[in-house]
């Protein structure tokens, strides 16, 4: 039986001054009025659609940082959710030890539901619906790929949001256009694979190769499409280190990684009882050097982005 670590992180958050409007995998929002949200970056992690029951010790803080690092250095191609105020201004004196750092607060929006996937490299579920069908969502690739190639082109591979505890769905462009309206799904593949883009190129100057990534959207109340939640952080893509990435002998595994892959990867690996983890809450706890090589690469892809 593997010990869980004990830490001094911040699971799940518990505000008395907002109420509490939805806890997901990672954030925590509370309802600021009718018209903000304050979203709270826990350190909890999820893989495989299932919150693990050991924290990552600043996890929730990297997240934030990272991410708006990433507004800022995108905020030229889409309009953004934050309100540019201080966090800490929205909650009692005696919450702020839990706001500080970790959280940003943003406008409501009503939100779109599809997750906007950019593939620039072929992994995870891409790689295992390309075997089967030379295809990620229906966007037909060359033949002759392997496990962490690099596509010709990046290519947007949208998908259904899950519930909590279910998986989220790939699914074709077409369906995307039928769930949102023609007009919006090509706007949203257009600003989503220009965002990529933009973002991936700055990262190969840093020695990071942002493999793929999500982005999620919203409408203002005036309708204009607006970039929200998290973006570019490592729980929403994979960061694989310029140095450590070799196609040609990752075919059957996965490079190193800043993200959570390393853990993707152990879980992937245990046994219980003699059997491979069924990807369903429980999950298996974290042993303390996994947590702490976890929390090591978050903060190596931060340093790496800012320096």
């Amino acid at each position: 039986m593997v010990e869980r670590a004990v830490t001094s992180a911040l699971l799940e958050s518990s505000l008395h001054s907002l109420p509490l409007l939805a806890r997901g995998k990672v954030r925590d929002n509370y309802a600021v009025g009718e018209d903000r949200l304050l979203m709270i970056a826990s350190d909890r992690l999820s893989a495989f659609d299932v919150i693990m029951g050991e924290p990552i010790p600043g996890k929730g803080e990297i997240l934030t940082e990272v991410a708006l690092f990433w507004f800022d250095q995108l905020s030229h191609i889409v309009p953004n959710h934050l309100t540019g105020e201080a966090p800490e201004s929205v909650v009692a004196p005696d919450e702020v030890a839990q706001v500080r750092g970790r959280s940003m607060l943003v406008k409501r929006l009503k939100p779109i539901p599809v997750e906007a996937v950019v593939r620039g490299y072929l992994a995870g579920s891409g790689w295992k619906e390309y075997q089967q069908s030379q295809s990620v969502c229906g966007e037909a690739l060359p033949a002759g790929l392997g496990n962490a190639d690099r596509l010709p082109q990046p290519i947007f591979t949208p998908a259904t949001k899950a519930e909590m505890g279910e998986h989220d769905e790939n699914i074709p462009f077409d369906r995307m256009a039928e769930i949102i309206g023609a007009p919006l799904a090509a706007k949203i593949r257009d600003v989503s694979i220009r965002l990529y883009q933009t973002a991936a190129n700055f990262a190969l100057t840093k020695g990071i190769i942002i493999a793929d990534t999500k982005f999620e959207f919203g409408l203002d109340e005036n309708g204009a499409l607006t970039l929200m939640d998290e973006v570019l952080t490592p729980d929403s893509s994979r960061y694989w280190p310029v140095e450590g990435y070799e196609p040609a002998r990752t075919r059957g595994e996965n490079p190193p990684s800043y993200d959570k892959q390393f853990v993707r990867d152990w879980l992937e690996a245990v046994r219980i009882d003699g059997q491979p983890w069924g990807k369903t809450a429980p999950a298996p706890a974290l042993p303390a050097e996994v947590i702490a090589q976890t929390a090591a690469k978050y903060r190596e892809a931060l340093t790496r982005l800012k320096t």
